[in-house]
């Protein structure tokens, strides 16, 4: 997942976006990195940029088949990390590299961002190990 989420760098941003051509946001990016690692997913749409819960995106990761993990867990590449840039707000992350790849909205595009993840971490996904 880690690969795909770097060849996405650059992508055009769009709220809602799930196509790399025209757009992606941090769900549409996740979406794409699940796509390539063969999950099976129908991700939400029509949410707001604010709002949402962290038990309801871990209930939709956990039947996706992903396991949650808490924020100090050593990452791993292709991790996907919730974070929370703002008391109102959820984003997806993908560990990648030495950094993180998200659609980062202010920059309209989808970026890698090398070091530490540049908001609090709440928590980690991972998928299940069978």
């Amino acid at each position: 997942m880690a690969d795909k989420a770097m060849a996405l760098c650059g992508a055009p941003f769009c709220l809602h976006g799930r196509d790399e051509e025209t757009g992606l946001d941090c769900i549409g990016l996740a979406q794409q990195c699940l796509i390539a690692g063969r999950f099976e997913c129908d991700v939400p749409n029509g949410y707001s940029i604010r709002g949402g819960s962290e038990r309801s995106i871990s209930e939709f990761m956990a039947e996706t088949g992903f396991e949650r993990f808490p924020p100090e867990t050593l990452l791993r590449e292709g991790d996907i990390v919730l974070v929370r840039p703002s008391p109102v707000q959820w984003h997806f992350l993908i560990r990648a590299g030495d950094g993180f790849v998200h659609a980062h909205a202010g920059l309209g595009k989808v970026v890698h961002c090398p070091g530490e993840a540049p908001w609090p971490i709440v928590s980690i996904f991972r998928p299940v190990e069978e």
